[in-house]
């Protein structure tokens, strides 16, 4: 007997904590109204918050005229934003003269800052065929190349090479690779198997054929022994 009475009393304990452990408040689940209720509100708000955003920015911009003339909201432009200048790795430009001679353009850099067909050269170079099949070679640090007139303008250490063997040197020079021509108007240095002439400019005329040493000249000429 007393072992039944102590079984029921366990028994009563362990219905006393289930009790105690039930949530006191069961949880509801949402009826089908109540679901479609809710995504109106979110669609509404949607679509309230951005009329609110720009209300309030109207009213910042003609909240001045509203209130009055002693007190104006003033802007300040910032700076426009500029398009970079297109840039070309070791770009290649090849064309032909009206006798069908060809020519080359080449750099190691150029960047065209603007819409117009001129460019900005680093390390430029020229190859142009001449009349009896030789070719003339110039390079220099860097360049302005415009490609509408097929002008080359170069600037540092401006090298002229020849194919007969004869080379000139120069701080400045304009090419102008489809006609063969070419003029500096600072100090030149030539030389070659003839010797060596400085002058304060010169010109190519004829693709090559004929060289001209503007200013004064100083030569010095290497006579064959017989």
């Amino acid at each position: 007997m007393s072992q039944e009475i102590r079984r029921s009393d366990f028994l009563d304990v362990a219905q006393d904590r289930r009790r105690a452990l039930t949530p006191s408040r069961a949880r509801q689940v949402p009826r089908a109204e109540q679901i479609a209720r809710r995504q109106r509100l979110v669609q509404a708000m949607k679509f309230l918050m951005p009329l609110l955003a720009a209300g309030v920015l109207a009213l910042m911009v003609f909240w001045p005229d509203i209130e009055g003339s002693n007190s104006r909201l003033s802007f300040r432009r910032g700076p426009a934003l500029v398009p970079e200048a297109l840039q070309l790795v070791a770009p290649r430009f090849q064309g032909v003269d009206e006798l069908n001679r060809p020519y080359t353009v080449t750099a190691r850099l150029a960047r065209q800052p603007g819409q117009e067909e001129v460019l900005l050269m680093e390390l430029p170079r020229a190859d142009i065929q001449l009349n009896d099949g030789g070719w003339v070679y110039v390079e220099s640090d860097r360049g302005r190349y415009d490609r509408a007139t097929q002008l080359l303008d170069l600037e540092g250490n401006v090298e002229l090479y020849h194919d007969n063997g004869t080379l000139f040197r120069t701080e400045a020079a304009a090419v102008r690779v489809n006609a063969g021509t070419a003029h500096g108007e600072r100090p030149t240095q030539a030389q070659g198997s003839f010797g060596t002439i400085e002058s304060e400019g010169f010109e190519m005329r004829d693709r090559g054929a004929v060289m001209i040493f503007t200013g004064r000249a100083r030569a010095v000429l290497e006579g064959r022994q017989q």
